[in-house]
């Protein structure tokens, strides 16, 4: 993006987020407008795809600490509209008039620029020019603001894992579309690969124009469009521009362990960066289906096994099914309770450590809700057998204490 660009859009409306707005409130936005205009779900639509450019290109810089803080400072030197805001006892009816292009460089003319004198020493002993001063603020110093190489965009993307996937983790793949060099033109904008230099800024993107006092000001140029090349034969792809929406597949590898609603983060492995500059990266929000048998609790899995009321009163061993693996057979002390959990320790879900949780088991008495005429009859000698004993006894005592 050009200077002009940095300074004067307003990056906080084009997210609808207020300049006050969290790092959260930031990303929410972000990946609200994306899904909504993202090239995938509006083909052929020229209108949601330059809305997703511009939401794209605020939420790198509002989305990066550093460069949000930049934007805010320059903003507030120049008042969101490119126009500098002098200190008290500036002349001129408050105006401050200075050539923009010794703040930035690269304007012809400019020292150090092509077609200027170098070595020149300004006013108030600024050997490198006022861009050499403010340079840091827009992090690309007097070298021009086509020069620097540019990070590439994070990308976000969202997969769908079974339960025993997310357990065990698993390799995915991911369809991705983001803005990087069109293949067509080499990311040169010219449909032969062969763009020319601009006459008009001589390649620096930027041109002077007269803004009274025998000052000038620096605007992108209008021929080129601040890339500093011309393509006599644009590409019908990206139509000039350099940039195109690509798409490509990605095997991903989810690891071990991820719970429902985790975000990954994969370093590098989104957007291509601009002229040299590095990737973005790539955030995974993980949605983990539903298991018929088992359910997670953290590192630990989770599973309720019935038993008759025999097992539960006199004890025995009892199988338990695993995630993936053989049972595990579990004693079942005399006199089990129903509702009592137990634990069958490594049976779990895998850790970042390597290491397994357990498996949390729920003892269940199951009822039968049909009864032979032999059973009958012995369940009825066993009530006669403990007539006297009140389970609820103590329930009824408790409640006269209130």
């Amino acid at each position: 993006m050009s200077t002009k660009d940095f300074i004067e859009k307003d990056y906080y409306k084009a997210l609808g987020v207020p300049r006050d707005a969290t790092e959260a409130e930031i990303k929410k936005a972000y990946r609200k407008l994306a899904r909504e205009f993202h090239p995938d779900a509006n083909k052929g639509d020229a209108k949601a795809e330059e809305r997703f450019k511009d939401v794209s290109e605020a939420y790198d810089v509002l989305g990066d600490a550093k460069r949000r803080k930049e934007y805010d400072e320059a903003r507030a030197l120049f008042g969101g509209n490119g126009g500098f805001r002098p200190g008290p006892g500036a002349g001129g009816g408050g105006q401050f008039n200075f050539d923009l292009g010794d703040l930035f460089g690269g304007a012809p003319g400019a020292p150090g620029s092509p077609g200027g004198s170098t070595g020149t020493q300004q006013p108030g002993g600024f050997g490198g020019g006022i861009g050499d001063v403010f340079g840091g603020i827009f992090n690309r110093g007097g070298t021009g603001p086509r020069t620097q190489p540019r990070r590439g965009q994070d990308i976000e993307s969202e997969v769908t894992l079974s339960f025993t996937e997310a357990v065990d983790g698993a390799t995915v793949p991911l369809r991705m579309s983001s803005s990087a060099a069109c293949k067509s033109c080499r990311g040169t904008g010219d449909k032969n690969g062969t763009p020319r230099v601009c006459p008009t800024c001589v390649g620096t993107g930027q041109v002077s124009r007269g803004g009274g006092g025998g000052f000038s000001l620096t605007d992108p140029c209008v021929d080129c469009k601040g890339r500093g090349l011309i393509a006599d034969d644009p590409c019908a792809v990206c139509r000039g521009s350099g940039r195109a929406t690509s798409s490509r597949t990605m095997q991903v590898r989810i690891p071990a362990g991820v719970s429902d609603g985790q975000r990954i983060r994969l370093r590098g492995k989104g957007a291509p960066g601009e002229r040299g500059g590095p990737a973005g990266d790539l955030y995974v929000v993980v949605h983990v289906d539903g298991h018929p048998v088992f359910g997670r609790r953290g590192d630990n899995l989770t599973v309720t096994v019935p038993v008759t009321f025999p097992e539960a009163a006199l004890g025995g061993d009892v199988k338990v099914p695993t995630l993936g693996g053989p049972p595990v057979t579990l004693k079942l002390p005399p006199g089990t309770p129903s509702g009592r959990t137990m634990r069958a320790r490594g049976k779990g879900a895998t850790r970042k450590d390597g290491t397994r949780g357990d498996l949390l088991v729920t003892i269940e008495v199951a009822v039968p809700r049909e009864l032979g005429t032999e059973a009958r009859k012995a369940l009825e000698e066993y009530r006669a057998a403990t007539g006297g004993e009140d389970p609820r006894g103590a329930l009824f005592e408790a409640a006269k204490g209130d």
